[in-house]
């Protein structure tokens, strides 16, 4: 079974998304940073994107509190 999608609370370096879907998808933080960063050079809302999951995504104490 998949990690659940959540932002962890250790291993984030600003706000836990990159290490959250990381986890989910089991690949390195650093390759989700990595990613994230060479597909800022293209076109799109990826920024944008990433500031709604900061505020979207539960917090990995949060998530565990309600299950």
């Amino acid at each position: 079974m998949a990690a659940p999608l959540v932002r962890p609370r250790h291993g984030k370096r600003i706000a836990g998304v990159c290490a959250g879907l990381a986890r989910r998808f089991g690949t390195t933080p650093t390759t989700m940073r990595v990613l994230f960063v060479v597909s800022c050079l293209l076109p799109g809302p990826q920024f944008l994107l990433y500031l709604a999951l900061w505020f979207l995504l539960p917090a990995e104490d949060a998530h565990r509190e309600a299950w």
